[in-house]
């Protein structure tokens, strides 16, 4: 489970960096999402991956494609090891952003970083689909864009646990899936809608998991994360 588990990072720069510190050697993967990134641009990439973890860009690229792929290269050039697009932006844009993800790791000789395509967030129920015009499920629409990520091209998609064995299926045994709406038996469930604990996400399909709070907002840290393995 210790390789799975992805910290999520939404803080500003000295507590995302007095955080990282702390959690080398209990962790690999770090996630810089919008609070973070939008306060300190790819610099924070950089000085993360300068720590030794591999970092999850999770910015959620929507826009039509000559913009996802210009922005996908520059994410390539900060050293980031995954990053996200939306998948309602349609199979055009997904294709972009791994041409431009391919470029951009090319321009400075790094790995090429696995391009994920976000389906239905964590914090959306069928009611709020509804109020944007979607009549579908969660789980029908995970399931509709997860096929459309699959003939894109990207490396994976990210659902929530409830969804992670049917996107699994479609997406086969190699690919990521990443679920956020992880939360440990004795966490909160904060504003997120559909959720599972570490252990039963891991059996359903996930390769990895968001976990923010619950470790970042703990006196220790280091304890929390222990704590999530210890229990599965």
């Amino acid at each position: 489970m210790r390789a799975a588990i992805i910290v999520a990072l939404d803080t500003d720069a000295h507590t995302a960096l007095s955080l990282a510190r702390t959690l080398r050697g209990h962790v690999s993967h770090l996630k810089v999402g919008m609070t973070l990134y939008y306060a300190e641009g790819p610099d924070i990439v950089k000085r993360l991956g300068d720590l030794g973890f591999s970092v999850f860009v999770d910015l959620k690229l929507h826009d039509i494609p000559h913009q996802v792929e210009g922005a996908a290269r520059q994410i390539a050039r900060t050293g980031a090891r995954m990053f996200t697009v939306h998948a309602s932006g349609g199979r055009e844009m997904m294709e972009a952003a791994v041409r431009g993800a391919c470029a951009g790791s090319a321009e400075c000789g790094s790995d090429t970083p696995d391009v994920l395509a976000v389906t239905v967030l964590t914090s959306l129920d069928a009611q709020s689909l509804a109020t944007v015009g979607v009549d579908a499920s969660p789980a029908d629409q995970v399931q509709r864009l997860t096929w459309l990520a699959r003939e894109a091209g990207v490396q994976g998609v990210v659902c929530s646990p409830v969804e992670a064995a049917a996107a699994r299926s479609i997406m086969g045994s190699e690919a990521l899936v990443v679920t956020p709406g992880v939360r440990p038996s004795w966490a909160s469930c904060d504003d997120q809608a559909r959720v599972a604990t570490p252990g039963d996400a891991l059996v359903s399909g996930a390769s990895h998991l968001v976990i923010g709070r619950p470790i970042t907002a703990a006196s220790e840290p280091t304890a929390s994360v222990e704590r999530i393995i210890a229990e599965g």
